[in-house]
């Protein structure tokens, strides 16, 4: 049997090592865990056999199904530590699996749960950890991680409704630019060589596509290097504070577009501060953290502006009404939800009712993008055609 080599700490904080033989470093770590030490490195004769190093890699699925089980064991009554172990043991993603390891360490050598989160950003967010804290603090964290499975879930469905959106259209376009090269680039190329030996005299819109596919064959490198130079400059721009809140702002202004990215905006908006004032978080705190969370630079700024004003003194009405961002109708109903006390209960329902509306405003996209995809294909392609074919039927005129 080879011999592991280990380090791990025990209940008390107290760091151990030590050499074992056994079949696998599986069976090093069960042995350990029996001794109640928790195994933090297993390594066989130089070999490193721990888990990798790293914390990413957590899909929002992936979270939304962790959350419904943690809140479903927390409620039965389990312990948080034992949770996290079953929870651990169960992840198919072993860089989640990782970390769920790494939490309930930090949790068994007496950290608190929020903060043990607060450790991994990149899988939980401020969100997650400041509902997590609430839930502690108040005794209540199996009601709060229940609001943050059904958060997460209608975050889940809401991001399917935007790649749903964009998926479509662009595999089409994208197929359809790939086929319109490929005609430019190989077949159009082929009748200018027969038109040319022929002498046929060409019309206008052949000598276009011939003279649009000569520049293609001979520049498409330079264009290709354009294109991925054009992106990348848009991606660096972006990640700046001014260039993200001029495309955010351009796209929120977009014919089609922009009405479901607003629509996608007012709902996340409404569905996160929901979920954060009725889980006890103080209002300035929830618009803070919903301002982070809103994926949008020009949403981000009027909520700030919306908590800067409820700082003062203001309701969240009137700024909110400023910003030109939220329709009328969702203000009046977040003042009736101030004025009567129930706001949580008001901005949820007006998460569900404009989630619904994004469902049915990317179904009406859909269904004007296609017949305007196919308008698209057919003016390009058959223009191509019957450019190309123009000079032989004036051969064919001349031959009879």
């Amino acid at each position: 049997m080879p011999q592991f080599e280990w380090k791990g700490r025990k209940r008390t904080g107290e760091t151990v090592e030590g050499v074992m033989t056994a079949d696998s470093k599986d069976g090093v770590i069960a042995a350990l865990r029996r001794q109640q030490i928790i195994a933090t490195r297993v390594k066989e004769k130089g070999k490193e056999l721990a888990l990798p190093k790293f914390g990413g890699g957590v899909s929002t699925k992936e979270l939304a199904i962790f959350t419904r089980q943690f809140s479903v064991m927390v409620d039965a009554g389990l312990p948080v530590v034992q949770c996290l172990e079953i929870l651990g043991q169960q992840q198919q993603n072993r860089a989640f699996q990782r970390v769920l390891f790494e939490i309930r360490e930090d949790v068994e050598a007496g950290s608190n749960l929020h903060e043990a989160f607060k450790k991994h950003p990149k899988v939980f967010d401020n969100l997650y950890c400041n509902l997590v804290a609430a839930g502690e603090a108040g005794g209540i964290l199996d009601t709060i991680l229940q609001r943050l499975s059904i958060y997460i879930e209608k975050a889940v469905k809401l991001k399917a409704a935007i790649k749903s959106a964009l998926i479509y259209p662009t595999v089409v376009v994208t197929v359809a630019v790939l086929v319109v090269i490929v005609i430019m680039w190989k077949v159009v190329p082929t009748f200018a060589n027969l038109f040319e030996g022929l002498g046929a005299k060409l019309p206008l819109p052949t000598r276009i596509v011939i003279a649009i596919s000569h520049f293609l064959g001979r520049w498409a490198w330079l264009i290709f290097l354009m294109v991925v130079a054009v992106f990348i400059t848009i991606r660096l721009y972006y990640k700046t504070p001014g260039g993200r809140y001029l495309i955010d702002k351009i796209m929120l202004k977009l014919p089609v577009f922009g009405i479901v990215l607003k629509k996608i905006a007012v709902a996340r908006f409404c569905r996160t501060l929901a979920t954060l004032v009725s889980s006890g978080v103080p209002i300035l705190e929830g618009l803070d953290i919903t301002a982070k969370t809103s994926g949008n630079a020009v949403v981000e700024e009027a909520i700030m502006k919306t908590r800067k004003a409820v700082e003062e003194g203001k309701t969240l009405t009137q700024p909110l009404e400023e910003s030109k961002l939220f329709p009328g109708m969702v203000t009046q109903m977040i003042g009736v939800g101030e004025s009567t006390g129930a706001l949580d209960a008001m901005l949820s329902k007006i998460a569900d009712f404009y989630e619904d509306e994004v469902d049915e405003a990317v179904a009406n996209l859909m269904s004007l993008l296609e017949p305007i995809i196919i308008v698209f294909l057919g003016v390009t392609i058959g223009g191509i055609v019957i450019a190309m074919y123009m000079p032989l039927f004036t051969l064919i005129q001349q031959i009879q």
